[in-house]
C-alpha cells in the first residue's frame, strides 16, 4: 500500500534534483521539497565563485538523459556547456539547475518555499510511530513535516531522501566546536559575514577601507583572502588579518611542493603566500574566540587574553549537518564525522581525500530507518571532502534500491582522477586569479583550451592510502602532481583540492561549498 506514496527528496540542489531525475527514469513517484525559492537556492549565495571542476563532472547522467530526450511535450534541445569549461556557481544553476528544475516531467513535483523542520514516521491509518516504538516501524511511512509561507504542512512518503546540504549550519567562529559568546548577535547585526562574501564585486563597499578578520584556514578562507587582497591593492585603507586557530605551518597554508605530505594548493597558494609576504595580509596564529563583543566596531576576545577591534569577521570555518530535523528517527553516524556509520572511515579526513574515497552506494548508506537515506554534502557530515559526482552515484544507487533492482544498487562505479576532483571554493591553476601568474590572465576561451584535453589539478589534502595515493602516506616526495606543461602559470607545485564549492581545474560541487576549516 505505500507504494501509493512518493519518495520525498530534501532539496533542490545538484544531488536533490539528480535523485529526483533518477526516480522518475524508473517509474518512481517523486515529491521535491526546496526551501529556496528556486532551484540550487543555495549555489546562488556564493554565485560568485567559480566552481573547481569543469562541467564533465558536475552534470548527472539520468538529469543530462532528461534534459536531452524529446518528448511530447519537450523539445530535448538542451545543450550541455563545454564539458573543459570551469563555471561559476551562478551559472551552475542557470545552465543546468535551472532547465533541469523547469523539465515538464520534473517541474510539477517539486514544492519550493518548503523548509522541512521534522521527519518521523507514521501509520497508514495515522496513527503514531515515534523513535521508540519498532512494531510496524518498518512498513510504516515518513511524514514529513515542511514551514511554508501559508502555515505548516505534513507530507507522507514511503521513502525520504535528504539531500538539503549543509550551506545553513556553518560552523561557529568560537572555540571548541560551540558558539563564541556574543556570536548570535554580532552574526544577526552582520558583524559576522556570510562564509563565502564576494568583496570584489557586492560587498564591495561593506569591506572596503575596513578592518577584517578572516577566520579559517581552508578554502573558504583562501578565496575570500585572496580577494580581499585585491581589494587592498585598490584601497590600502584595507586591513586584512588571517585568524588561525593553530599556529601558522607554511606548508600547510601555501604547499610545500615535492616535499609536502598534504598536497600542495598550487596556485592559489602561490598568490595567497605573496599577499602574506607583501603585507597586505597579516597572519594571527591561536586564535581561539572566547566571545564576539559589539559596540561601534566588533572587539574579539581570545582565550590567551588578547583582544582584536575589527569591521567585520568571515566565519571561513566550515559546515556541519543538521541533524535535529532527524530527531525522530534511528541513525547510525560514526561519532567522529557524523556520517552514516560504515561511511565515516571511509571519509575520514585524517586519512582520505575526496579521490580516496571508494564509490559507495545503497547499502553504504543506509540507516537502521528503513528507507531514508542521507546524501550529497550532508551525507559526509563534518568531513570536508565531498564530491558532486560522489553524490550522483550515491542517488542513483539508491534510486535502483528504491525501485527494486538490487543488482543495478549494488553495482557501484565511479571513475575518478587519481588524486581526486573534490568540491572546494578555490580556484586551480587554470582558473588562478590573474595576480598569480606571470602573465595576464587568459581569456575564457583560452582558459577552456588551456585545459584541454582535462586533467587532473589538485588543491587540498589527498592524504588517503586509496586510489593510487598509496606513496602520499610512504613517501612525501611522491605527493607532487605535476602537470605537463608546468601548470598555466609556469610552476610545477601540485594543485589538488576539497570540499565545498567546487571540485577542479582541467578535470573535475557543492558544490556546496568550502568546508574544511
Amino acid at each position: 500500500m505505500t507504494q501509493q506514496y512518493p519518495v520525498v527528496v530534501i532539496g533542490a540542489g545538484p544531488i536533490g534534483l539528480a535523485a529526483a531525475a533518477h526516480l522518475i527514469e524508473r517509474g518512481q513517484a517523486v515529491r521535491v521539497l526546496e526551501a529556496g525559492a528556486g532551484a540550487g537556492a543555495a549555489i546562488q549565495d556564493w554565485g560568485h565563485i567559480r566552481l573547481f571542476s569543469t562541467w564533465r563532472y558536475n552534470i548527472d547522467a539520468a538529469s543530462r538523459r532528461l534534459l536531452e530526450t524529446p518528448s511530447e511535450n519537450y523539445a530535448g534541445d538542451w545543450k550541455a556547456p563545454r564539458e573543459t569549461r570551469l563555471p561559476f556557481g551562478n551559472e551552475m544553476v542557470d545552465e543546468y539547475l535551472a532547465p533541469l528544475a523547469a523539465h515538464p516531467l520534473l517541474a510539477p513535483h517539486i514544492s519550493y518555499g518548503h523548509r522541512v523542520t521534522t521527519v518521523t514516521r507514521l501509520q497508514e491509518d495515522g496513527k503514531s510511530v515515534d523513535k521508540t516504538r519498532s512494531a510496524g516501524r518498518e512498513e510504516s511511512l515518513f511524514l514529513v513535516r515542511t514551514s511554508t509561507s501559508t502555515g505548516t504542512d505534513d507530507i507522507l512518503a514511503r521513502a525520504v531522501i535528504d539531500a538539503s546540504g549543509t550551506w545553513s549550519t556553518q560552523n561557529p567562529v568560537g572555540r571548541s566546536g560551540i558558539s563564541a559568546i556574543g556570536e548570535e548577535a554580532a552574526r544577526a547585526a552582520g558583524v559576522i559575514t556570510s562564509p563565502l562574501p564576494d568583496p570584489l564585486g557586492a560587498d564591495k563597499e561593506t569591506f572596503s577601507g575596513k578592518k577584517i578578520l578572516v577566520l579559517g584556514a581552508g578554502h573558504s578562507a583562501a578565496n575570500t583572502l585572496i580577494s580581499l587582497g585585491r581589494l587592498r591593492q585598490q584601497n590600502p585603507d584595507t586591513t586584512i588579518l588571517w585568524g588561525l586557530r593553530g599556529a601558522a605551518n607554511p606548508i600547510k597554508l601555501y604547499g610545500g611542493g615535492a616535499a609536502d605530505e598534504l598536497p600542495a594548493r598550487g596556485q592559489l597558494g602561490t598568490s595567497l603566500r605573496r599577499f602574506v609576504e607583501n603585507g597586505d595580509i597579516t597572519i594571527v596564529e591561536n586564535l581561539a574566540v572566547t566571545s564576539v563583543e559589539i559596540g561601534d566596531s566588533a572587539t574579539v576576545k581570545v582565550a590567551d587574553g588578547r583582544t582584536f577591534v575589527v569591521d567585520l569577521l568571515v566565519p571561513a570555518t566550515g559546515f556541519r549537518p543538521d541533524l535535529a530535523m532527524l530527531s525522530e528517527l534511528r541513525l547510525d553516524l560514526d561519532e567522529i564525522v557524523e556520517a552514516a556509520r560504515e561511511l565515516g572511515p571511509l571519509i575520514d579526513p585524517e586519512f582520505h581525500s575526496c579521490g580516496t574515497v571508494s564509490a559507495h552506494g545503497e547499502r553504504i548508506l543506509s540507516h537502521p530507518e528503513k528507507n531514508f537515506y542521507i546524501v550529497g554534502m550532508k551525507s559526509y557530515g563534518r568531513a570536508p571532502t565531498f564530491l558532486m559526482a560522489t553524490g550522483y552515484e550515491q542517488v542513483r544507487s539508491i534510486a535502483a534500491a528504491l525501485a527494486g533492482d538490487r543488482t543495478a544498487a549494488d553495482l557501484v562505479e565511479l571513475e575518478l582522477p587519481e588524486t581526486g576532483v573534490c568540491s572546494t571554493d578555490l580556484g586551480g591553476s587554470c582558473d588562478a586569479p590573474a595576480s598569480s601568474c606571470a602573465t595576464p590572465e587568459p581569456s575564457a576561451e583560452l582558459a577552456d583550451e588551456a585545459c584541454s584535453p582535462p586533467r587532473l589539478v589538485s588543491v587540498g589534502f589527498a592524504t588517503g592510502t586509496l586510489h593510487g595515493n598509496t606513496e602520499l602516506h610512504t613517501k612525501s616526495t611522491a605527493a607532487t602532481v605535476t602537470a605537463e606543461d608546468g601548470g598555466c602559470c609556469g610552476s610545477t607545485a601540485p594543485v589538488l583540492e576539497p570540499a565545498v564549492v567546487a571540485d577542479s581545474c582541467c578535470g573535475s560541487q557543492s558544490v556546496n561549498v568550502g568546508r574544511a576549516e
